[in-house]
């Protein structure tokens, strides 16, 4: 046996291990908590879901690509018409119908505790992507990637479970790097108010 045919042997081990949509997924979703602004963060989550909605498939996680889907969109939606000072009239009743959806999806692809993890990371996830400030936002991440760690140990994702260690590793950084939302506009007790004579 030569080694020329040594490298197709090795590639059929390995290749039932090597998922490309879970190595982009496992990129993203790190990166997506380190993003330093809340479209960033938002954008960066909607390509690591699609990545994850395909892994999940391909593991027959009906549950977690369902959810996945959701998140895609809650995502986009999220980072274009949800901002500090705004948000478009239509996104709470969109958030709810696809909330609503989700549990729909979640109760007809029912899979004991891996579904319950995941719908209420789900849940979780779009409770985060409804905040205004970046801070807020990766603290409900937080939750919601606590919830998606424990769908992915169930289901036997080692992406998913690296991503979600990853992402809540990244989060918390983030969270310590930014404090407590410790924005400008907190007067010191020396300082006077603005309008204040």
């Amino acid at each position: 046996m030569s080694s020329a045919d040594l490298v197709p042997l090795a590639w059929n081990a390995a290749r039932e291990h090597l998922d490309l949509f879970g190595s982009l997924g496992l990129g993203l979703g790190f990166a997506g908590g380190m993003m330093p602004r809340r479209s960033l963060i938002l954008l960066t989550s909607a390509a690591c879901s699609a990545c994850f909605a395909l892994h999940f498939l391909q593991l027959g996680a009906q549950t977690g690509t369902a959810m996945c889907l959701v998140s895609v969109m809650q995502s986009v939606v999220a980072a274009r018409w949800i901002g500090p000072d705004f948000r478009a009239p239509w996104v709470a009743p969109l958030f709810l119908a696809s909330s609503l959806i989700a549990l729909g999806l979640t109760l007809a692809t029912w899979n004991g505790w891996p579904s319950a993890c995941a719908g209420l990371g789900s849940l979780l996830a779009t409770l985060a992507r409804l905040q205004a400030s970046p801070q807020t936002m990766r603290r409900v991440f937080l939750g919601a990637s606590s919830c998606w760690a424990l769908h992915n140990t169930l289901v036997g994702s080692v992406f998913g479970l690296t991503c979600d260690l990853l992402t809540i590793a990244a989060l918390v950084i983030a969270l310590v790097r930014g404090g407590a939302d410790r924005p400008s506009a907190v007067a010191s007790p020396t300082t006077p108010l603005p309008g204040a004579a």
